[in-house]
């Protein structure tokens, strides 16, 4: 294109050819310039548009033939030639508008604004109602007489013209017209360069400017679609001499619509700011409840207090606070599920918080105290290594299909105790070893079903003396020991009258007998922690919480059928286990008092190696209650018993203290006791039994066998049981007085305070959490185990209730067992990678803090679970606090079994949950192998 001519030179060019032309070609030529007139006219009338108006105005039907041009100098700058355009620009214009329409219906206004040409962020993008606006403009100061551009916009020319090549558009029309005459080509290509200098500065207007109305959005397209009717007919309705008029008008249009953009600019920034200033004030509610629930656990709650404006100025506005609205009700619809997931029917307590919590006073477990606390796996030289390849648990378990146990014991079924392929493997038998332990090497992912017919077991105290007989469906017991009194079938009823081999006419009387035999046994102040051995159906343990005693019994599961099931169900603690080949799982020295009531233990056999051990646990000082045939009777085996007994004891250094005779029994019981200091051992002439290795552990139980040998009695009076503890209740909460200060507790404080804080840590968490907030009726609770105590401190809490609290120390935990036992309270070593030794269905409610998540270090979770839901009972609860990720695990394993999760809760990566369990079984059994 000829760029920079001159008007001067055009027109004398036009006079010289006016001058040699013949009349024909004047009128050609007059022709001509009449038609370039009227185009440039016609293109001059096109109303301005600003960025707002653009977005929704439509093509003209001359549009459709519009091409994109690189506005070169050559030919091929006219070709249709999309270059590097969008595909939205290279469309029809029929497709343009059917994707605006499209558009318009679903996007909110403010987005359609987003996607203006004067907004795009690609500058080859040019509206081709721009282009008609600034064509019109410079055609009108054509018209007024503006003949010349100065050297400085002529620079300016060429550097838009080097700007806009790309992006230029003629009408089919200008284009016919350039091809067919040079002069209307020159007279286009002077209206383009004026066009490139407005149409850059409109396009800064534009990108400058706020959105505009609806208002005006609504008039420009109603004008448009009157032009799109018939734009010629629009065209020739605006005369030439009405222009700047129009374009005077349209201005002052543009002037007072960015007024307005602006205000609506400010009011929908007032808007914004109120509806997220709504949904903050309809959440602080809530939040503020939840914080009153959770006070101690839950220290910052957001809050956030402005007020919404209710004046909405347009339609628009309205259609985004009601978006924004929707969003702030679906927004705390989830987080009034999320609240009430966690905080279900409880009042989480104003004064507990989570371990390592801000408010709990007991920090996480110390990684340095470890150092100074030995633990049972470490002690236990020839302990089984049960560690497994540590893995990962799946998120959710669901979609896991359970099938029921096909095992031999069926109801009863205790996979460590029940192992009929490693049973089959024993070489003797000889020891009771079939009575042990002998757990699979993975545990079991079957259920156990109920008995027919079972049902919710009777509350204690009641249960002491009756139980539901389809729960324990066993008669055979009642049959050989019914004359005995201890056991009875009475109608659905199994009922208990009291009595016991060694006391037919009941074992209150029986108790009262060995308190007179000896006054210093001191029922409930001096003896508080006693073992029964071979305990029967638990009667003597169960009427000693009478006198304020703590029995641990126990007995094997042998051919007097679920013994120890009974007094389970009975309410009366008992694990299942045998005097055999290896050693107790408890500490040294932490009984009080042992008792055996025809239990039915050759103690005297193989060097007295069964009665050594129960010197193991007994305390210095502490009693031994023989009750048996061979202390009254005089059949030949029985005084041949007793004379071996009787050496054997001397060996020992047991004093006989007294033989007493039950007249009403008609039965008599020999007691002895352990010395409490070294002077008869370093005397005894027979070094029979031996005394025990100086480095033999009397604390490590786990799997250790049984030797002949006895350990020398504590003589430092900063050791473990030189002293006898304080009298009950004050031994409770009072730390052991061999506790160090030295030495570093669990929590990484000095020994005594830890134990101090613990106390009064889990007295808060009982209290104003567990007894009030959980939703437990405390009064169906009786069995409960804590499977991961620490200084016995949950169980101490519970102290007032009617229930009995079994603590588990785990082997690979810090050995605090003894200070367990110290406190007044009993306990039992266990791997939880194993089966637990007792029978299904026989604990009401099960604690774990922070067991979980150091357990799945060592083996697989799942199993763990399966565990969990075999001892407790229909209806039978379970607390977990452990680690957020844990907690989840815990959760989808329990769901995934059908328990009811009652609560979760979780803050700063800790959590808690509460859950009971249901009465589903699956209905199919897992295949034989």
């Amino acid at each position: 294109m000829a760029l920079g001519k001159s008007r001067n030179s055009k027109r004398s060019s036009s006079s010289s050819s006016s001058s040699y032309g013949s009349t024909i070609t004047m009128v050609v030529f007059l022709g001509l310039c009449v038609l370039a007139i009227w185009m440039l006219t016609s293109n001059s009338v096109t109303p301005p548009q600003n960025a707002s108006d653009i977005a929704t105005s439509t093509s003209t039907p001359e549009d459709e033939s519009t091409t994109r041009s690189d506005v070169k100098k050559d030919s091929s700058a006219f070709e249709d030639n999309p270059g590097d355009l969008p595909d939205d620009a290279i469309k029809s214009d029929d497709h343009r508008e059917e994707s605006k329409d499209d558009k318009s219906k679903s996007q909110p206004e403010d987005q359609k604004l987003d996607s203006l040409p004067g907004d795009s962020k690609d500058p080859n993008v040019v509206n081709y109602a721009v282009d008609g606006v600034n064509e019109a403009q410079e055609n009108s100061q054509d018209l007024q007489g503006k003949e010349k551009e100065s050297s400085k916009a002529q620079e300016k020319q060429k550097e838009n013209e080097k700007q806009i090549s790309e992006e230029s558009s003629f009408t089919e029309n200008q284009l016919e017209a350039v091809e067919s005459q040079k002069m209307g080509n020159e007279e286009s290509d002077q209206g383009n360069q004026k066009v490139d200098e407005s149409t850059n500065t409109n396009t800064q207007s534009q990108q400058s400017e706020h959105q505009r109305p609806n208002e005006d959005q609504q008039q420009q397209q109603s004008f448009e679609s009157q032009e799109n009717k018939n734009p010629s007919e629009s065209q020739n309705q605006i005369p030439s001499g009405d222009q700047e008029q129009r374009l005077q008008q349209q201005q002052s249009e543009d002037e007072s619509s960015q007024e307005s953009k602006n205000d609506e600019g400010q009011i929908q920034e007032k808007q914004k700011e109120d509806t997220e200033k709504e949904e903050e004030n309809h959440d602080v509610p809530q939040k503020q409840r939840t914080q009153q629930e959770f006070q101690d656990e839950t220290n910052e709650v957001p809050k956030e207090s402005h007020e919404v404006d209710e004046n909405q100025e347009s339609e628009q506005n309205k259609g985004e606070t009601q978006e924004v609205q929707q969003q702030e009700e679906n927004s705390s619809i989830q987080e009034a599920k999320e609240e009430k997931t966690e905080s279900k029917s409880v009042d989480l307590n104003a004064g507990e918080a989570f371990p390592g919590g801000g408010n709990t006073g007991i920090p996480k477990e110390s990684k340095e105290s470890k150092k100074s606390w030995s633990t049972q796996a470490a002690q236990s030289e020839n302990e089984k290594e049960r560690r497994k390849d540590e893995s990962n648990v799946i998120g959710s378990i669901y979609g896991y299909t359970w099938h029921l146990c096909n095992v031999t014991a069926g109801t009863d079924y205790i996979p460590c105790l029940d192992n009929e392929k490693a049973l089959k493997k024993l070489r003797t038998t000889k020891h009771f070893e079939h009575r042990e332990r002998h757990c699979p090497e993975e545990g079991p992912m079957c259920l156990v079903p109920p008995p027919e017919g079972y049902k919710t077991p009777i509350m204690w105290p009641k249960s002491r003396d009756k139980i539901w007989y389809h729960n324990v469906p066993h008669a055979k017991l009642a049959e050989v020991k019914g004359h005995q009194n201890w056991v009875k079938v009475t109608g659905e009823f199994l009922t208990f009258p009291g009595g016991g081999t060694q006391f037919i006419h009941g074992a209150l009387h029986y108790i009262d007998f060995l308190q007179q035999s000896i006054p210093n046994i001191a029922w409930g102040k001096h003896t508080r922690v006693i073992l029964d051995v071979g305990c029967g159906v638990a009667s003597f343990g169960g009427y000693l919480f009478e006198r304020d005693v703590l029995t641990m019994s126990f007995a094997p599961k042998d051919e007097h059928e679920a013994q120890v099931q009974f007094a389970l169900e009975r309410g009366i603690p008992a694990i299942s286990a045998v005097m055999g080949s290896q050693r107790l799982p408890f500490p040294s020295r932490v009984f009080d008092l042992v008792h055996c009531a025809r239990c039915r233990v050759p103690w005297h056999a193989e060097g007295g190696m069964l009665l050594l051990e129960l010197n193991r646990v007994l305390r210095p000082g502490g009693y031994f209650v023989w009750s048996a045939t061979p202390v009254y009777q005089k059949l030949k085996e029985d005084v041949e018993i007793w004379k071996e007994m009787s050496s054997l004891t001397n060996s020992m250094c047991w004093e006989l203290v007294t033989i007493k005779k039950d007249k009403l029994n008609s039965i008599s019981a020999a007691i002895y006791r352990k010395p409490s200091s070294n002077n008869c051992y370093d005397q005894r002439k027979q070094k029979r039994p031996p005394m025990c290795k100086n480095d033999d552990d009397p604390n490590a139980a786990w799997h250790v066998p049984l030797q002949s040998c006895m350990h020398r009695v504590p003589v430092d009076e900063a050791e473990r049981g030189t002293q006898w503890p304080e009298a009950w209740p004050r031994r409770l909460q009072t730390p052991p007085y061999w506790l160090n200060s030295s030495q570093m507790g669990i929590y990484g404080k000095p020994a005594p305070q830890d134990f101090a804080a613990d106390h009064e840590h889990w007295k808060q968490v009982v209290s104003k959490s567990y007894v009030t907030s959980l939703g437990i009726t405390w009064s169906n609770v009786r069995n409960v185990m804590d499977m991961r105590a620490v200084y016995g401190g949950f169980a101490a809490a519970l102290k007032d209730l009617r229930v009995w609290v079994l603590n588990v120390v785990n082997i690979d935990s810090p050995d605090t067992l003894p200070i367990i036992y110290e406190r007044g309270l009993f306990g039992i070593y266990h791997d939880w990678c194993e089966s637990f030794s007792t029978y299904p269905r026989t604990y009401d409610l099960l604690h774990a803090d922070h067991l979980f998540s150091k357990l799945k270090k060592r083996c697989k979770l799942a199993p763990v679970m399966v565990e969990v839901d075999r001892i407790v009972r229909p209806g039978g609860k379970l607390i977990v606090r452990d680690e957020s990720n844990t907690i989840g695990e815990v959760e989808n394993l329990l769901k995934s079994l059908h328990w009811e999760v009652h609560l979760t809760f979780s803050k700063n990566q800790e959590g808690m949950l509460s859950a009971q369990k249901g009465n589903w079984r699956p209905d199919t059994y897992v295949e034989p192998s």
